[in-house]
């Protein structure tokens, strides 16, 4: 009998598929996290490995890769990448991983077929991948970091846009760099993204602290370049004294730092990566929750092209969610799913429990920071684009009973006007609902407390 191997956190999708393998004659074993499942299939050797592309722990593509180096595995087992997301880029970057197949859930029973035709026919074998090469060694321990002025916890953003920065006099409002939010909270500070707006915030706090050491925490969404390319510009990495930890999850074809640093390598960049004189450190994470000093930090994968995580902080004023990009599941699925009803449907309920994941995630947040790029209209030509529109984004903070809501990562094309429309046209949703949330449009030098938020 053959044997299948499932890897996902879900637990209902991955149960429902268990249930079709098994009625086929396969046998299944399951794991909800990438490591198990990497311990699962050393061990059993499974001929049809099946594992969501964002699986906590050990992501597909992560998996992918190392099992294709593993020579006692069945050269000829199945390897197939599941995903919430669909989109283009992700596929490629499963077939580049070595993937044998890339399916979109919610799985159907054509889908089952498929698997189940490709398992028999015994797949194509796996060519050997060298192991990547060893990273920078750790930095000494810090010395004793400057200590943050007395306040509550307070967000203050640094850059707003999305995609590509917008210098000029249609954004000077609400300002024209990418993604960065700064966090002090509970003795820590905490970086949101490291987009152009990181150059201003490295400024900033040099002139702040005059020197003295700082002791940073950089959580990278995702390596898209908007959400990265402000790091070669970040005056705090230039100084020795300073310690900064920059955590992220691996991205679909590379490594986090390899995705860091290449952008730093010449012709792009003068200055190598390893020639910075700040002693900094790249982690990738795995678990889904950990804490920064005393703020907890939590973890849940978004539907945007490739893989990107939101972060909420729990902290002692409150929470603080953090949501750069992503596209709304059912909003998503309704437009990309199958024509047949009865799909439709399956592809509906699956993208309502997606979206329920979310509206718990960031439930009762003080703050939540979201991506609000579109307006209703514009995004019915950017449907897959993996970026929100104002009215389902309000609609989520309402259902979440969040306290304030920041419309964020502004598309390029908007200038300061139309940003100040979205952000009254959300307000006027909100009062249509007869609900209290706080709606405003992210912009830059804005300086939230939490304590004000929660009032």
């Amino acid at each position: 009998m053959k044997t299948a191997l499932l890897i996902d956190e879900d637990r209902v999708a991955r149960e429902s598929l268990a249930h079709r393998l098994r009625q086929a004659g396969l046998a299944v074993i399951q794991a909800d996290d990438g490591e198990r499942g990497r311990e699962l299939a050393l061990t059993h050797k499974p001929e049809l490995i099946v594992c969501d592309q964002l699986a906590p722990r050990c992501n597909g593509l992560q998996l992918c890769r190392f099992l294709r180096t593993q020579p006692g595995l069945n050269s000829r087992a199945v390897f197939v990448v599941a995903t919430s997301g669909g989109y283009g880029v992700d596929r490629q970057g499963a077939m580049e991983a070595g993937a044998d197949e890339y399916l979109v859930k919610p799985i159907l029973e054509a889908d089952v077929a498929r698997l189940l035709e490709f398992s028999h026919d015994g797949g194509n074998p796996w060519p050997a991948v060298p192991a990547p090469p060893a990273g920078k060694k750790a930095p000494p321990p810090a010395p004793a970091a400057a200590v943050l002025p007395a306040g509550p916890p307070s967000v203050r953003f640094w850059g707003v846009r999305g995609s590509l920065p917008t210098p000029g006099p249609s954004t000077v409002r609400y300002g024209g760099n990418t993604a960065c939010v700064e966090v002090r909270a509970d003795g820590q500070l905490i970086i949101l993204d490291a987009g152009t707006g990181l150059r201003g915030l490295g400024l900033s706090l040099a002139a702040e602290f005059k020197g003295a050491p700082l002791s940073m925490t950089l959580l990278i969404s995702h390596t898209h370049w908007d959400h990265i390319q402000g790091l070669p510009f970040f005056d705090a990495a230039y100084n020795p004294a300073n310690h900064l930890r920059i955590l992220g999850y691996e991205g679909t074809q590379a490594g986090l730092r390899a995705a860091l640093t290449s952008q730093m390598e010449s012709p792009y960049f003068p200055v190598g990566f390893q020639q910075l004189p700040g002693h900094i450190t790249i982690e990738e994470l795995k678990d889904s929750s950990f804490f920064i000093g005393p703020v907890e930090v939590k973890t849940m994968f978004l539907n945007h092209p490739g893989v990107c995580v939101g972060y909420r902080l729990n902290t002692s004023g409150g929470a603080i969610a953090y949501l750069p990009d992503n596209e709304p599941y059912q909003r998503y699925k309704f437009h990309t799913g199958q024509p047949e009803s009865a799909a439709s449907a399956e592809f509906l309920r699956y993208a309502r429990r997606m979206d329920a994941r979310l509206a718990e995630f960031i439930h009762g947040a003080d703050v939540l920071i979201s991506d609000s790029q579109y307006d209703l209209n514009e995004y019915q030509t950017r449907v897959g684009w993996g970026h929100g529109c104002v009215d389902d984004v309000v609609a989520l903070a309402v259902q979440a009973e969040v306290k304030r809501l920041f419309l964020f990562h502004h598309d390029p094309s908007h200038d300061d006007d139309k940003i100040t429309r979205m952000a009254e046209w959300g307000r006027a949703f909100v009062a249509a609902l007869h609900e209290s949330l706080q709606v405003e449009a992210a912009r830059e030098g804005l300086q939230v407390a939490l304590e004000a938020a929660a009032k």
